[in-house]
């Protein structure tokens, strides 16, 4: 199992050149001066995990990750608050959705809790690169690879656990500003039994092209669609608030967990317990068909919809284009989103930062 206990710390002896700049962090272009790295053969299990210089890899060019995608990976981030403190995000639902993820490849598994400890004196290792303020974050990286060196089709010998980190602004620094989509039905991002609910390099290789071929046409995002079913919006999931045409309540929808198709994302779940707790709408994870959002925007009973995400918290959505027909959503102009994404994102900054307490906000 990985033994925090025996962590090896290696100081890089040449220290990178910090940004200059927080505001023009770019996402994922600027990394901190160490990783962490746990490598793991069959044989011996894990070695101990080493905090060590930020390096290039060095692995055989058989390695089954790069010719049958046996990777996988997450996305989590780390605060600091107005005291100082390093904070992190509910951190163990991260941990929980990578051993998910490599138990679905065959990669090596591993104690959750043990895992996080290392990530937690990796983040305070290089605690400097954390910028500070609102919106900024050091984002973190953890993902394991096969590094098995031959080429045949099978569960890995050998793999390679590390996580690196970079720090970031906010999603939009130009301002809260909601985004156009495009619904597609003739590409998919993920099938029934496939591995859409599982946080795999291959899943967003192939929404690469589809999307460039969207922005070409002066769309932000995709909306991906299973036939006529909506299912996530780019790389995030959505949330659709509306008046339901059965009765007329107010109901907070996204699509449910229960057939593969649905990423469990850390902000998903966190949306639908915090919009439960509130209390104030109906909140359900049912499937939903494109043609309900055409019909409900025609009727007024559209209120909101947005995506949901580690990046961006929530991003709102002012238009859908579906053969066609463009399905307008509502938008206040003050805000540059719906009342309840604002509310929302603004709910789960009190927390990552630690402005209000609550257990999902870890102190490093």
């Amino acid at each position: 199992m990985v033994d925090p206990s025996k962590l090896i710390i290696e100081k890089s002896a040449t220290p990178k050149k910090k940004y200059d700049d927080k505001t023009k962090l770019v996402f994922g272009k600027d990394f901190t001066d160490h990783m962490l790295e746990i490598e793991w053969d069959q044989q011996k299990g894990w070695a101990a995990p080493k905090i060590t210089k930020y390096h290039d890899l060095v692995i055989s060019p058989a390695a089954s990750s790069l010719h049958y995608a046996l990777q996988c990976f997450e996305g989590m981030k780390a605060y600091k608050d107005q005291k100082g403190q390093i904070r992190l995000f509910r951190p163990m639902e991260n941990m929980k959705r990578l051993n998910r993820s490599a138990k679905r490849l065959r990669l090596p598994t591993f104690d959750e809790e043990a895992l996080l400890n290392c990530v937690k004196e990796y983040v305070k290792f290089d605690k400097e690169w954390i910028p500070e303020g609102r919106g900024y974050s050091l984002y973190l990286r953890p993902t394991i690879i096969s590094t098995q060196n031959t080429l045949g089709v099978g569960a890995p010998s050998t793999a390679l656990l590390f996580v690196i980190s970079s720090p970031v602004g906010p999603y939009y620094p130009t301002g809260f500003k909601p985004v156009r989509l495009l619904a597609d039905d003739a590409n998919v991002r993920a099938w029934v039994g496939g591995t859409g609910n599982y946080k795999l390099g291959a899943n967003y290789a192939g929404g690469i092209q589809p999307q460039a071929e969207a922005a070409a046409k002066g769309f932000s995002q995709i909306l991906w669609l299973l036939g006529d079913r909506v299912t996530e919006v780019g790389t995030m999931n959505l949330f659709v608030l509306w008046k339901r045409k059965s009765d007329g309540k107010t109901e907070l929808i996204t699509p449910p967990l229960t057939d593969g198709t649905i990423l469990p994302g850390v902000t998903r779940d966190s949306i639908i317990q915090l919009a439960r707790q509130w209390g104030e709408f109906e909140v359900s994870e049912q499937n939903f068909n494109i043609q309900d959002m055409l019909e409900a925007s025609k009727e007024g009973r559209l209120l909101e919809a947005f995506g949901a995400g580690t990046a961006a918290v929530v991003s709102p959505i002012d238009s859908i284009t579906w053969k066609g027909n463009e399905i307008k959503v509502p938008i206040e102009a003050d805000l540059g989103s719906g009342k309840l994404a604002k509310r929302i994102l603004e709910e789960v900054y009190a927390i990552q930062y630690g402005e209000k307490p609550s257990p999902w906000s870890v102190v490093v």
